[in-house]
Protein backbone atom coordinates (compact mmCIF):
# COMPACT_ATOMS: atom_id res chain seq x y z
CA UNK A 1 0.00 0.00 0.00
CA UNK A 2 1.47 3.77 -0.99
CA UNK A 3 1.07 5.98 1.82
CA UNK A 4 -0.65 9.22 1.26
CA UNK A 5 1.60 12.05 -0.01
CA UNK A 6 0.06 14.13 2.75
CA UNK A 7 0.76 11.14 5.67
CA UNK A 8 2.56 12.58 8.56
CA UNK A 9 6.06 10.43 8.94
CA UNK A 10 6.76 8.01 11.42
CA UNK A 11 9.91 7.32 12.66
CA UNK A 12 11.19 3.70 12.57
CA UNK A 13 10.34 1.85 16.04
CA UNK A 14 12.81 2.19 18.82
CA UNK A 15 13.33 0.59 22.24
CA UNK A 16 13.91 3.27 24.68
CA UNK A 17 15.18 3.75 28.61
CA UNK A 18 14.39 6.53 30.50
CA UNK A 19 16.40 6.98 33.60
CA UNK A 20 14.36 8.93 37.15
CA UNK A 21 15.93 10.65 39.54
CA UNK A 22 13.97 12.62 42.09
CA UNK A 23 14.74 15.96 40.95
CA UNK A 24 16.36 19.45 41.45
CA UNK A 25 15.89 23.15 41.15
CA UNK A 26 17.08 25.08 37.93
CA UNK A 27 19.34 27.16 39.57
CA UNK A 28 21.17 27.51 43.04
CA UNK A 29 18.83 30.57 43.71
CA UNK A 30 15.79 31.19 46.34
CA UNK A 31 13.21 31.76 43.29
CA UNK A 32 14.50 28.65 41.62
CA UNK A 33 14.66 26.49 44.64
CA UNK A 34 11.23 27.52 46.07
CA UNK A 35 9.78 26.60 42.30
CA UNK A 36 11.36 23.09 43.29
CA UNK A 37 10.37 22.74 46.86
CA UNK A 38 6.62 23.86 45.84
CA UNK A 39 5.97 20.94 43.41
CA UNK A 40 8.18 18.67 45.66
CA UNK A 41 6.10 19.32 48.76
CA UNK A 42 2.77 19.67 47.21
CA UNK A 43 2.93 15.97 46.30
CA UNK A 44 0.59 13.61 48.38
CA UNK A 45 2.88 11.00 48.38
CA UNK A 46 6.20 13.14 49.80
CA UNK A 47 3.33 15.00 52.51
CA UNK A 48 0.67 12.48 53.64
CA UNK A 49 -0.25 15.58 55.81
CA UNK A 50 -4.48 16.53 54.95
CA UNK A 51 -4.36 19.56 52.49
CA UNK A 52 -6.48 21.88 55.22
CA UNK A 53 -3.31 21.17 57.37
CA UNK A 54 -0.61 21.70 54.92
CA UNK A 55 -1.36 24.14 52.84
CA UNK A 56 -0.56 27.07 55.47
CA UNK A 57 2.62 25.63 56.28
CA UNK A 58 3.53 25.39 53.12
CA UNK A 59 2.30 28.60 51.63
CA UNK A 60 2.61 30.35 55.10
CA UNK A 61 6.27 29.27 56.34
CA UNK A 62 8.17 26.39 54.27
CA UNK A 63 7.96 28.57 50.85
CA UNK A 64 9.00 31.79 52.50
CA UNK A 65 11.99 30.42 54.64
CA UNK A 66 13.32 27.74 53.81
CA UNK A 67 14.29 28.63 49.63
CA UNK A 68 16.78 30.91 50.86
CA UNK A 69 18.48 28.77 53.59
CA UNK A 70 18.43 25.73 50.49
CA UNK A 71 20.05 28.22 47.74
CA UNK A 72 22.49 28.40 49.74
CA UNK A 73 23.16 24.45 50.63
CA UNK A 74 22.76 24.60 46.92
CA UNK A 75 25.72 27.07 45.73
CA UNK A 76 28.09 25.35 47.87
CA UNK A 77 28.05 22.13 45.95
CA UNK A 78 27.11 23.41 42.44
CA UNK A 79 28.47 22.39 39.01
CA UNK A 80 29.40 24.21 35.88
CA UNK A 81 26.85 21.58 34.53
CA UNK A 82 23.99 22.44 36.74
CA UNK A 83 23.08 20.42 39.89
CA UNK A 84 25.41 17.59 41.29
CA UNK A 85 22.14 15.39 40.90
CA UNK A 86 21.76 16.60 37.36
CA UNK A 87 24.88 16.31 35.54
CA UNK A 88 25.53 12.57 37.20
CA UNK A 89 22.15 11.62 36.42
CA UNK A 90 23.13 12.95 33.21
CA UNK A 91 26.36 10.76 32.66
CA UNK A 92 24.64 7.85 34.04
CA UNK A 93 22.20 8.15 30.97
CA UNK A 94 25.65 9.13 28.71
CA UNK A 95 27.38 5.75 29.75
CA UNK A 96 24.47 3.57 29.73
CA UNK A 97 23.51 4.43 26.12
CA UNK A 98 27.43 3.37 25.41
CA UNK A 99 26.99 0.41 26.61
CA UNK A 100 23.78 -0.47 24.99
CA UNK A 101 24.63 0.66 21.79
CA UNK A 102 22.44 1.96 18.77
CA UNK A 103 19.54 0.17 19.66
CA UNK A 104 18.12 1.61 22.21
CA UNK A 105 17.46 5.25 22.94
CA UNK A 106 18.50 6.31 26.70
CA UNK A 107 17.36 9.23 28.33
CA UNK A 108 16.96 11.05 32.00
CA UNK A 109 14.42 12.88 33.64
CA UNK A 110 13.56 13.90 36.82
CA UNK A 111 10.31 13.05 39.19
CA UNK A 112 10.44 17.01 40.15
CA UNK A 113 11.86 19.90 37.96
CA UNK A 114 13.79 19.74 34.88
CA UNK A 115 13.62 17.68 32.54
CA UNK A 116 10.19 16.88 33.72
CA UNK A 117 9.20 13.06 33.31
CA UNK A 118 6.40 13.97 31.07
CA UNK A 119 7.99 15.95 28.52
CA UNK A 120 10.79 13.08 28.33
CA UNK A 121 8.15 10.12 27.44
CA UNK A 122 6.85 12.18 25.24
CA UNK A 123 10.21 13.07 22.91
CA UNK A 124 11.00 9.68 23.30
CA UNK A 125 7.73 8.62 21.98
CA UNK A 126 7.71 11.59 19.21
CA UNK A 127 11.39 9.91 18.09
CA UNK A 128 9.89 6.21 17.65
CA UNK A 129 10.02 4.96 21.01
CA UNK A 130 7.51 2.15 21.07
CA UNK A 131 8.52 0.61 23.67
CA UNK A 132 10.32 2.23 27.23
CA UNK A 133 11.69 0.79 30.16
CA UNK A 134 10.97 3.36 32.85
CA UNK A 135 14.32 2.89 35.46
CA UNK A 136 13.67 5.02 38.51
CA UNK A 137 17.13 5.30 40.41
CA UNK A 138 15.96 4.02 43.67
CA UNK A 139 17.51 1.26 44.90
CA UNK A 140 15.38 1.29 47.57
CA UNK A 141 11.09 1.11 47.20
CA UNK A 142 9.02 4.08 48.90
CA UNK A 143 5.73 5.22 48.40
CA UNK A 144 7.45 8.98 48.58
CA UNK A 145 9.76 7.55 45.82
CA UNK A 146 9.28 5.17 43.06
CA UNK A 147 5.34 5.52 43.88
CA UNK A 148 5.54 8.93 43.06
CA UNK A 149 7.12 8.33 39.22
CA UNK A 150 4.88 5.92 38.78
CA UNK A 151 1.97 8.75 39.15
CA UNK A 152 4.13 11.04 37.43
CA UNK A 153 4.35 8.34 34.56
CA UNK A 154 0.64 7.99 34.92
CA UNK A 155 -0.57 11.26 34.08
CA UNK A 156 1.92 11.22 30.98
CA UNK A 157 0.64 8.69 29.74
CA UNK A 158 -3.04 9.81 30.22
CA UNK A 159 -2.32 12.65 28.19
CA UNK A 160 -0.70 10.67 25.12
CA UNK A 161 -3.70 9.43 22.44
CA UNK A 162 -0.73 6.79 21.31
CA UNK A 163 0.99 5.26 24.13
CA UNK A 164 4.30 3.06 24.07
CA UNK A 165 4.09 -0.16 25.29
CA UNK A 166 6.22 0.27 29.24
CA UNK A 167 7.82 -2.04 31.73
CA UNK A 168 9.42 -0.19 34.81
CA UNK A 169 12.44 -1.60 36.75
CA UNK A 170 12.04 -2.97 39.98
CA UNK A 171 13.53 -1.87 43.62
CA UNK A 172 16.96 -3.31 43.26
CA UNK A 173 17.94 -3.38 47.45
CA UNK A 174 18.96 -6.93 47.56
CA UNK A 175 19.93 -7.50 43.85
CA UNK A 176 23.56 -9.16 44.19
CA UNK A 177 24.32 -6.89 41.12
CA UNK A 178 23.56 -4.04 43.27
CA UNK A 179 25.14 -5.31 46.45
CA UNK A 180 28.55 -6.07 44.50
CA UNK A 181 28.85 -2.89 42.85
CA UNK A 182 28.46 -1.01 46.22
CA UNK A 183 30.75 -4.04 47.66
CA UNK A 184 33.41 -3.13 45.04
CA UNK A 185 33.32 0.70 44.95
CA UNK A 186 33.24 0.98 48.65
CA UNK A 187 36.01 -0.94 49.04
CA UNK A 188 37.92 0.63 46.59
CA UNK A 189 37.13 4.35 48.20
CA UNK A 190 38.24 2.75 51.94
CA UNK A 191 41.12 1.64 50.54
CA UNK A 192 42.46 4.51 49.36
CA UNK A 193 41.90 6.47 52.25
CA UNK A 194 45.09 8.15 53.81
CA UNK A 195 43.65 6.75 57.39
CA UNK A 196 42.05 3.59 58.46
CA UNK A 197 38.44 4.13 59.35
CA UNK A 198 37.10 2.35 62.75
CA UNK A 199 33.67 3.18 61.39
CA UNK A 200 31.93 2.96 58.24
CA UNK A 201 28.57 4.89 58.90
CA UNK A 202 25.83 3.85 56.22
CA UNK A 203 23.37 6.50 55.66
CA UNK A 204 20.10 6.26 54.17
CA UNK A 205 17.68 9.54 53.64
CA UNK A 206 15.04 9.33 56.21
CA UNK A 207 11.22 9.30 56.11
CA UNK A 208 8.21 9.87 58.92
CA UNK A 209 8.18 7.00 60.82
CA UNK A 210 4.33 6.56 60.06
CA UNK A 211 5.24 5.30 56.67
CA UNK A 212 6.98 2.13 58.51
CA UNK A 213 3.60 1.59 60.33
CA UNK A 214 1.45 2.30 57.11
CA UNK A 215 3.27 -0.79 55.39
CA UNK A 216 5.87 1.15 53.63
CA UNK A 217 9.01 -0.83 53.08
CA UNK A 218 11.61 1.22 52.77
CA UNK A 219 12.98 0.70 56.54
CA UNK A 220 13.21 -2.86 56.29
CA UNK A 221 14.70 -2.55 52.27
CA UNK A 222 17.06 -0.17 53.41
CA UNK A 223 18.45 -2.61 56.78
CA UNK A 224 18.13 -5.20 54.15
CA UNK A 225 20.63 -3.42 52.06
CA UNK A 226 23.13 -2.75 55.09
CA UNK A 227 23.16 -6.20 56.24
CA UNK A 228 24.06 -7.57 52.48
CA UNK A 229 26.63 -5.08 52.43
CA UNK A 230 28.22 -5.45 55.65
CA UNK A 231 28.46 -8.99 54.97
CA UNK A 232 30.00 -8.48 51.68
CA UNK A 233 32.63 -6.32 52.95
CA UNK A 234 33.19 -8.68 55.34
CA UNK A 235 35.42 -8.96 58.59
CA UNK A 236 38.23 -6.62 57.88
CA UNK A 237 36.00 -3.69 57.22
CA UNK A 238 34.71 -1.35 59.63
CA UNK A 239 32.20 -1.31 61.90
CA UNK A 240 28.98 -1.40 60.17
CA UNK A 241 26.58 1.57 61.40
CA UNK A 242 23.15 2.65 59.89
CA UNK A 243 21.95 5.79 60.35
CA UNK A 244 18.98 7.80 58.24
CA UNK A 245 19.25 11.80 57.18
CA UNK A 246 17.48 14.92 55.95
CA UNK A 247 14.78 15.28 58.67
CA UNK A 248 12.26 17.53 57.91
CA UNK A 249 9.35 18.87 60.07
CA UNK A 250 8.46 18.18 63.80
CA UNK A 251 6.84 14.19 62.79
CA UNK A 252 8.83 11.65 64.38
CA UNK A 253 11.25 10.25 61.37
CA UNK A 254 12.94 6.76 61.48
CA UNK A 255 16.26 6.71 63.78
CA UNK A 256 18.75 6.79 64.50
CA UNK A 257 19.47 10.37 63.09
CA UNK A 258 22.65 10.71 61.16
CA UNK A 259 23.79 14.08 62.31
CA UNK A 260 23.06 12.43 65.92
CA UNK A 261 25.13 9.38 65.19
CA UNK A 262 27.69 11.18 63.47
CA UNK A 263 27.83 13.39 67.06
CA UNK A 264 27.75 10.30 69.18
CA UNK A 265 30.71 8.14 67.77
CA UNK A 266 32.98 11.05 68.07
CA UNK A 267 31.23 11.29 72.02
CA UNK A 268 32.46 7.55 72.90
CA UNK A 269 35.60 7.59 71.37
CA UNK A 270 35.58 7.03 67.57
CA UNK A 271 37.84 9.35 66.45
CA UNK A 272 37.95 7.99 62.29
CA UNK A 273 34.89 7.41 60.45
CA UNK A 274 33.90 7.24 56.83
CA UNK A 275 30.40 7.38 55.88
CA UNK A 276 29.02 6.31 52.79
CA UNK A 277 25.10 6.21 51.30
CA UNK A 278 23.85 3.30 50.07
CA UNK A 279 20.17 4.34 49.03
CA UNK A 280 21.54 7.04 46.96
CA UNK A 281 22.34 6.14 43.23
CA UNK A 282 24.21 9.44 42.78
CA UNK A 283 25.83 11.97 44.54
CA UNK A 284 23.18 14.78 45.17
CA UNK A 285 22.69 17.84 48.15
CA UNK A 286 22.04 15.29 50.53
CA UNK A 287 25.04 13.71 50.00
CA UNK A 288 27.92 16.26 49.20
CA UNK A 289 26.64 19.20 51.57
CA UNK A 290 24.66 17.61 54.48
CA UNK A 291 26.72 14.39 54.84
CA UNK A 292 30.25 15.68 53.02
CA UNK A 293 30.65 19.24 54.80
CA UNK A 294 28.32 19.28 57.78
CA UNK A 295 28.65 15.92 58.51
CA UNK A 296 32.41 17.07 58.90
CA UNK A 297 32.07 19.74 60.73
CA UNK A 298 30.00 17.93 63.08
CA UNK A 299 31.91 14.93 63.63
CA UNK A 300 35.18 17.02 64.51
CA UNK A 301 33.48 19.35 66.30
CA UNK A 302 32.37 16.85 68.71
CA UNK A 303 36.02 15.37 68.93
CA UNK A 304 36.95 13.19 65.80
CA UNK A 305 40.01 13.42 64.07
CA UNK A 306 40.05 12.06 60.06
CA UNK A 307 36.39 12.01 58.36
CA UNK A 308 35.70 10.93 54.80
CA UNK A 309 32.49 10.87 52.94
CA UNK A 310 32.59 8.38 50.37
CA UNK A 311 31.22 8.74 46.60
CA UNK A 312 27.84 7.18 45.43
CA UNK A 313 28.20 4.97 42.71
CA UNK A 314 27.36 7.83 40.36
CA UNK A 315 28.79 7.35 36.73
CA UNK A 316 32.09 4.91 37.56
CA UNK A 317 32.65 1.32 36.13
CA UNK A 318 31.30 -0.74 39.02
CA UNK A 319 27.65 1.31 39.20
CA UNK A 320 27.26 1.17 35.18
CA UNK A 321 27.97 -2.35 35.29
CA UNK A 322 25.35 -2.84 37.62
CA UNK A 323 22.72 -0.44 35.83
CA UNK A 324 23.39 -2.16 32.80
CA UNK A 325 23.15 -5.28 33.76
CA UNK A 326 19.79 -4.57 35.65
CA UNK A 327 18.58 -2.63 32.43
CA UNK A 328 19.71 -5.89 30.15
CA UNK A 329 17.46 -7.96 31.76
CA UNK A 330 14.44 -5.92 32.25
CA UNK A 331 14.86 -5.58 28.27
CA UNK A 332 15.09 -8.94 27.59
CA UNK A 333 12.89 -9.85 24.87
CA UNK A 334 12.85 -6.43 23.86
CA UNK A 335 16.39 -5.82 22.31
Amino acid sequence: MIRPADHPAIPAPKVGVLLVNLGTPDAPTPAAVRRYLAEFLRDRRVVEIPRLVWWPILHGIILRTRPKRSAHAYAQVWTPQGSPLAANTAAQAAALQQRLGADVEVRWAMRYGNPALGAELAAMKAAGCERILIAPLYPQYSGATTASVMDALGHALAEMRWQPAIRTLPPYHDDPAHIEALRADIARQLAALPFEPEVLLLSFHGMPERTLQLGDPYHCQCLKTARLLGEALGPDAPRIAVSFQSRFGRAKWLEPATDTVIVAEAAKGTRRLAIAAPGFSADCLETLEELAIRGREQFVAAGGTDFAALACLNAGDAGMAMLEALVRRELAGWV
